[in-house]
């Protein structure tokens, strides 16, 4: 598809055709108009000087004289006005070259004057029209053939009319004038058409470049693809031309990273990406080429952006920029943290229970079996030893109940305490595998959290558990023994970092904001409810909807006589 070869060419031989096509019709009807334009001006040059020499000659005092004269004269002296005045001013005025022909005749229509001797004495072979007392222009064809002329009436002194004269100017030096323009045009014209083809040289090469050798129909369909690729996945892509601005962005890339719908006038496409409002770190990871992934937090969203450079032949056409959500992932991983804490505590337990059973199996070889019995007892009710959980028995759910088990083998192997507060009241169950995994992130990522900060305290490090039921919400709150939050940062901002410079040690960056994306997703919340900055601990708190089941009438019934 990407190539420039023959059909490329025949675009561009297309493309010339077309702009000769459309310089020729251009071409043709300037040159009528400027025809059309220098016909009419020259005639009208000539009607206009034929005109005012006619006028010039109608009253000259000698011409009056003689054709008054001639007027009164019954027979015509051929000979006499071959070499009279009037013969020879009309010369004198051909010498001059401002006319063709000046033909004077008295009041019957006879010429008294004419280019050609042989016609004085002669009636004129056009219409006399003057001689009514008219003034007319015309082109009329007469013995000196067709011609542009002027008839103007002689009045003698008492105003009557006494003859014409009529004056002209032949088409054939018309014709020259109009030859003369035209060779002009032909001129311009093949100037124009030089450029033309230079000028559509040069655009060819250049719309060849712009569009990469690629024919019209080709663009189409690339077009077509790209809106196929662009829509039709589920990662967002962001297009960066060369000149640094936003050329392209799909659906996904407007959602993941917040931005305005097209409708919008803030709509990126068109600005630069600096001014688009773009996280800083992908900022800078465009600005600087940077193709390792770039971690995000975008409109609620975990993303992992990547920039990739785009290069054609040697031409820098501009980066891509990759998003992918990662929030899903995330929150997957959590929850499966959860789960390899409760399979490592129920490891733990089987050893546990494995070794109390070697115990026994010894007890009833050696056949003391009134042992045996008694230490059976003793395994009953005191439960497993490796990590005893004060105040577990409040918790009738048995994901919770194993989840927070789990929780206390790892925190025993820390030389952690941990306990369920005695004022925890939790009736109902969990309803499903799904909110056991939601309950258990939760309560896992605090606890985690909790168990950093006990370590740095001072003291012997505790973490306290309390779990309240209200009808299907349940509330929890994690307390610890640790300094509390001295930093002035959101920790439940992306990438907040727990080192001990911030002296935060709740969260790493990334727990926290995904558990308490979790939380809301399901209309909860998780928040801080008291930072302990004086060195008390700090006290995370939750609630997370509809993931218990409501007891039933008979439990509750029980609940509320056990209260007092």
């Amino acid at each position: 598809m990407f190539r420039s070869g023959p059909r490329s060419r025949h675009f561009a031989s297309r493309i010339m055709r077309l702009q000769f096509l459309v310089i020729g019709i251009l071409i043709v009807l300037v040159t009528a108009g400027t025809l059309y334009a220098s016909y009419d001006r020259v005639y009208s040059r000539a009607e206009d000087t034929s005109l005012t020499i006619a006028r010039s000659v109608a009253v000259l005092p000698d011409v009056i004289e003689e054709v008054t004269r001639y007027a009164a004269i019954e027979d015509l002296d051929e000979k006499e006005l071959s070499n009279g005045k009037l013969q020879q001013l009309a010369n004198a005025i051909l010498e001059q070259k401002q006319a063709y022909f000046v033909v004077i005749t008295e009041d019957r229509g006879l010429r008294l004057s004419h280019p050609n001797p042989a016609e004085i004495g002669q009636m004129v072979s056009t219409d006399p029209v003057a001689l009514d007392g008219i003034e007319a222009v015309s082109r009329e064809h007469g013995t000196l053939g067709e011609s542009v002329r002027a008839k103007v009436p002689i009045r003698g002194e008492s105003g009557q009319i006494i003859g014409e004269v009529s004056v002209g100017v032949t088409t054939q030096s018309l014709t020259g004038a109009l030859l003369q323009s035209f060779s002009w045009i032909v001129l311009f014209a093949l100037l124009a058409a030089g450029l033309a083809t230079v000028a559509g040289r040069v655009t060819v090469r250049r719309l060849k470049r712009q569009t990469l050798g690629l024919e019209p129909t080709e663009i189409a369909q690339l077009v077509r693809d790209q809106q196929a690729v662009l829509y039709g996945v589920t990662e967002g892509v962001m297009g960066i031309g060369a000149d640094r601005r936003i050329t392209v962005r799909n659906k996904a890339a407007r959602q993941l990273l917040g931005l305005p719908h097209r409708t919008e006038l803030q709509d990126v496409v068109g600005r630069h990406f600096e001014s688009a409002g773009l996280d800083q770190r992908l900022v800078k990871a465009i600005k600087e080429r940077d193709p390792a992934p770039v971690r995000l937090e975008a409109n609620g969203n975990s993303l992992i952006a990547r920039v990739n450079e785009v290069n054609r032949d040697g031409v820098d056409l501009g980066q891509v920029v990759l998003l992918h959500d990662v929030t899903t992932i995330e929150a997957l991983g959590t929850k499966l943290d959860a789960v390899q804490d409760m399979a490592d505590a129920l490891r733990a337990q089987r050893h546990e229970f494995a070794n109390r059973m070697h115990a026994v199996l010894g007890l009833i070889d050696l056949g003391k079996i009134e042992q045996a019995e008694a230490y059976l007892r003793e395994v009953m009710e005191a439960g497993p030893k490796i990590a005893q959980v004060p105040g577990l028995e409040a918790i009738q759910d048995a994901y919770l109940s194993a989840f927070i088990s789990a929780k206390a083998v790892r925190a025993h192997e820390q030389g952690i305490e941990l306990r369920v507060s005695s004022q925890s009241m939790l009736f109902g169950q969990i309803a499903s595998a799904h909110d056991a995994q939601d309950a258990t992130a939760v309560l896992g990522n605090l606890l985690d959290n909790a168990f950093t900060a006990a370590l740095r305290g001072e003291g012997k490090p505790w973490v306290e558990i309390d779990l309240l039921s209200e009808a299907t919400t349940l509330h929890l709150a994690v307390a610890d023994s640790g300094p509390g939050i001295t930093t002035s940062e959101d920790i439940f901002a992306r990438d907040v970092s727990t080192g001990s410079h911030l002296g935060n040690e709740h969260g790493r960056g990334v727990g926290l904001p995904l558990i308490k994306r979790l939380a809301q997703a399901r209309s909860g919340d998780v928040w801080i409810a008291d930072p302990g900055s004086g060195g008390d601990g700090a006290v995370f708190a939750a609630r997370l909807p509809a993931v218990l089941v409501e007891p039933t009438a008979p439990e509750n019934n029980e609940i509320e006589g056990a209260k007092p």
